[in-house]
């Protein structure tokens, strides 16, 4: 019974936060001292915390926010993430995805981290649907990725500017919109990329 009472405390908890929780403010989904709210997949080593920043480095993972701000399930939001590469690194942050335990997500859009690894496509390209070939971030230098979906409209920003703007295609090919939460990518081994003050603002449907 005592196991049956803390099972719906916590789930009356979650309710609450999901209800109360603000929109059209920043919230943050990384505390800067542990994953809570986060779920790792395939290679949870791959992921560290550092002074207050998530370093990812190590074999191919992804890790999912699962926590209760809107139940993880997002629709119209702005997403804002502090981020360094290093050099010949890769990573991702996906969108509008859900938990998967390996491989790399099949559902969503990933928009690069990539300033100097040998995949072509770069920081900002919504990865292999509407891809950016120039270089505009530097390795070894922190910068701010925005990403702001509306509707079928995804905006890519770094550094406050707009790089990157890709609206659903009616092509059967390219993935559709949907609800979805968000995921960090860990790429390869020789990949070491830090991300820091991860923040959403949930925009209205």
């Amino acid at each position: 019974m005592k196991n049956l009472i803390l099972i719906f405390t916590a789930f009356l908890s979650l309710v609450i936060f999901s209800a109360s929780a603000p929109k059209d403010e920043w919230v943050s989904l990384f505390d800067g001292k542990s994953f809570d709210g986060w779920k790792l997949a395939e290679h949870p080593e791959t992921f560290k915390i550092e002074n207050g920043t998530i370093v990812v480095h190590g074999e191919r993972g992804h890790m999912f926010y699962e926590g209760p701000y809107m139940n993880h399930d997002f629709k119209n939001f702005e997403l804002k993430a502090t981020i360094k590469t290093t050099q010949g690194s890769n990573s991702g942050i996906f969108i509008l995805t859900e938990y998967q335990a390996e491989s790399w997500p099949k559902e969503g859009f990933e928009i690069q981290v990539n300033n100097s690894h040998t995949d072509w496509r770069r920081t900002a390209s919504v990865y292999a649907i509407q891809d950016i070939k120039g270089v505009t971030m530097k390795d070894d230098e922190w910068f701010t990725m925005g990403i702001k979906v509306v509707g079928k409209t995804i905006t890519v920003s770094l550094n406050g500017k707009v790089v990157n703007e890709y609206t659903e295609s009616a092509s059967a090919e390219k993935p559709k919109f949907r609800r979805g939460t968000i995921a960090l990518q860990g790429h390869d081994p020789k990949s070491l990329v830090y991300y820091k003050d991860v923040m959403i603002k949930v925009l209205p449907d």
